[in-house]
């Protein structure tokens, strides 16, 4: 019996955590180049990662071994994870189990690690694990450069150990219950992408250490109804236009001497970025609250004190960038910034790259070349719709590293660079070595082989060219006529969909096998173009993301058979707005919606991210509420016919809280509007439960076929 025969799609889907699971990740290749270092689990079903190092110049030639097995440390004791670490995890959409992170010293020679709550170390260069017998539960332990301490948190404290264990000692620790230090605060995991709150010095001396403070931040409870006996849960949301946390930042000596760095914080309150390397002094990136503005200040580690380096303003919003900033060897400071309609990789003074370019991070720095990853930019001869690539940039040109189709990335140590690629093979991602000279060193992924094979046809739609995919039914013939549709999208900042990569789109093509031809398309507010494109939704996100829906599902009937008298969407998340905003707005063009975890009244979303696009809601009233689904008096500009709509939330989400999915419902219900809620018990924004997800798409396309009359 085949794989086919045995599981269905969505069991193999959920099983396998959307393939994956066994796929190699989190790489880091040590500055010799003769080590990579990387997590994987063992099969496309285990859930439990291990930490792996591929030795590369071994005399018998590369050879992987395992330097931390969960299984043997923990002696085959479940997983207990503290609610810190669960809130961690779902900040950084985290769902497996085991070593699912990890720190190493300036060498690679030492790894650090934190396993249900006890800090582990593991040596990288022989098999010796370690258990340090420090109080828990650890939270992001990282040893020293020099690999002699590890510092790690626990229950708000920052403490260091020496590597053997011994000496451990608290260098701050909270002086009340809404403080804690060497931690990043909601924002900056969710919406920041800096998800560390401490950093070493590269003399191995001292720590810059962020001590987050949340008095001020509004607290809201999160229930569990199907347990009424527990208590909710009690969260610091800074929703749109209520207080932040307050965020500083101390330099602390190993003896608990501290000095705090000093900065404007009135007028620039977000920490986004901290960079300390041998190339330079401490380098903070500081944002506005309006996100306006952002400077980079040098810190005085004698003082604490702070210069600018470079400042920036944009009328919109300036972006932040993985990688950057950061010190070239030479002292010149390396960032990406939007100049001549272009974004593109800046160091010093002299932007090295022009608009042919989209330059979306910086990956590493050495003395030879800055490495970064890029898609086409807005005077590309090609516009590679879906694809990212990987360049070597520097003052003598541009050099694309990655080859074929796909969305690709890297990490590099000394002369070994290991290039990820997500393209249109079916086997899925695949990870290599690139070693200058010899052939290359494959990285083996255990992850599953799925059950079926997407056929997507990538394209641009209209005169603004949206980047879409199309998906039909696997062996659909012409002769087989127009087909009902199901426009699939996320088309919200941060995320793309229609992108050059087969597992992006398995679901899709699940859906298209039941009869569907799917669309996805990337309209303005989505990554990967330009800066214009991306900021084309301030002000107006709802009337824009969805006008771009509407135009590229007429333009792209003239080419596949869709019937447009038969079109459903759906959505997760920012997804999940959008379908509820086409059948509420676009009655006319969408006749069904499945809704997942909804934005529905923007006000209730957090202040960076709402903020950015819209403004203070105390400030602009009128703003959020035309771009709402709901406000205080109901829906918001909703047109008629009622459509039919399905609403899916976790009620244990604390990221989009269920709130606004209740909140939608009764105004659904006071205007009359029939529709159905489905309420998952004990699930999170990720929904990672394997029945949740699987039986969610089998409800979903029950749905949808009932909806349209196909059932």
């Amino acid at each position: 019996m085949t794989l086919k025969d045995q599981l269905s799609f969505p069991r193999q889907h959920a099983k396998t955590q959307r393939f994956t699971l066994g796929a190699p990740r989190a790489f880091t290749v040590s500055p010799d180049g003769e080590r990579v270092v990387f997590l994987r689990s063992s099969s496309g079903t285990d859930r439990v990662n291990r930490l792996w190092v591929v030795d590369l110049a071994g005399a018998e030639g590369p050879k992987e071994r395992i330097a931390a097995d969960p299984a043997s440390l923990l002696g085959g004791a479940p997983e207990q994870l503290s609610a810190q670490e669960r809130a961690r995890r779902e900040r950084v959409r985290e769902s497996s189990a085991g070593v699912v992170g990890y720190a190493v010293d300036a060498a690679v020679r030492t790894a650090a690690f934190p396993l249900s709550g006890r800090l582990f170390t593991a040596s990288l260069t022989e098999p010796v694990v370690r258990e340090l017998d420090v109080p828990g539960p650890v939270i992001d332990p990282r040893p020293s450069p020099d690999g002699r301490r590890v510092a790690y948190v626990t229950r708000g404290a920052l403490r260091v150990a020496e590597a053997d264990g011994s000496g451990d000692r608290q260098l701050a620790a909270p002086e009340k219950d809404e403080v804690a230090y060497g931690v990043a605060e909601f924002v900056a995991a969710e919406e920041m992408n800096r998800t560390r709150g401490f950093w070493w010095s590269p003399d191995s001396d001292r720590l810059l250490v962020a001590r987050v403070d949340t008095a001020k931040v509004r607290r809201w409870w999160i229930s569990d109804p199907a347990h009424p006996d527990r208590p909710p849960a009690s969260v610091s949301y800074p929703a749109a236009g209520t207080p932040n946390a307050d965020v500083t930042l101390f330099l602390m000596g190993l003896a608990g001497e501290r000095t705090e760095v000093v900065w404007d914080r009135a007028r620039f309150p977000y920490l986004a970025r901290v960079h300390w390397s041998e190339a330079g002094a401490p380098l903070l990136l500081v944002q506005s609250r309006d996100q306006r503005r952002t400077q980079y200040l040098g810190v005085n580690t004698v003082t604490g004190e702070t210069r600018i380096v470079h400042q920036d303003e944009d009328p919109a919003w300036l972006e932040l960038h993985p990688g950057v900033p950061a010190w070239a060897p030479d002292g010149r400071l390396v960032r990406i910034a939007d100049e001549g309609g272009a974004r593109v990789l800046v160091v010093g003074d002299r932007a090295l790259t022009g608009p042919q370019l989209h330059v979306r991070a910086v990956l590493d720095v050495d003395v030879r070349d800055i490495l970064v990853s890029a898609s086409a930019g807005p005077d590309a001869a090609d516009p590679e719709t879906g694809e990212v690539h990987v360049y070597r940039v520097n003052e003598l040109g541009v050099q694309r590293v990655s080859e074929g189709p796909g969305l690709h990335t890297a990490v590099r140590g000394g002369g070994a660079t290991v290039l990820r690629t997500a393209g249109p093979d079916p086997s899925g991602p695949a990870a290599a070595v690139l070693r200058e000279g010899r052939p290359p060193v494959e990285l083996v992924s255990y992850a599953q082989y799925p059950v079926l094979t997407a056929h997507f046809a990538l394209t641009e739609a209209g005169e603004r060219r949206i980047p879409s995919a199309v998906l039909l039914p696997t062996g659909y013939q012409e002769s087989d006529g127009r087909l009902p549709v199901l426009v699939d999208p996320y088309a919200f900042p941060h995320a793309q969909r229609a992108v050059h990569s087969h597992h992006a789109h398995l679901t899709s093509q699940w859906f298209a096998d039941q009869g569907f031809a799917v669309v996805v398309a990337d309209g303005r507010g989505t990554p990967g173009r330009s800066p214009r494109w991306e900021k084309a939704i301030k002000d107006e996100m709802a009337s824009v993301i969805l006008a771009d829906q509407v135009d590229a599902l007429h333009a792209l009937a003239a080419d596949f058979p869709l019937d447009l008298d038969r079109v459903a969407i759906r959505g997760w998340s920012g997804g999940g707005f959008l379908a509820a905003l086409a059948v509420l707005r676009r009655p006319d063009v969408f006749h069904a919606a499945v809704v997942g975890a909804p934005v529905t009244d923007l006000r209730l979303y957090d202040t960076h991210y709402q903020e950015r696009y819209l403004g203070d809601p105390g400030e602009r009233p009128e703003v959020y509420a035309r771009n709402s689904l709901i406000t205080d008096a109901g829906l918001s500009l909703a047109a008629e016919p009622a459509r039919p709509m399905m609403i899916i939330h976790g009620l244990a989400d604390d990221n989009v809280v269920v709130a606004h999915s209740l909140r939608l419902s009764t105004a659904l219900l006071e205007a009359g509007r029939p529709h159905e809620v489905l309420p998952l018990t004990g699930a999170t924004h990720m929904t990672p439960q394997e029945q949740v997800a699987e039986n969610l798409l089998l409800l979903q396309l029950a749905f949808v076929k009932r909806s349209l009359g196909l059932s």
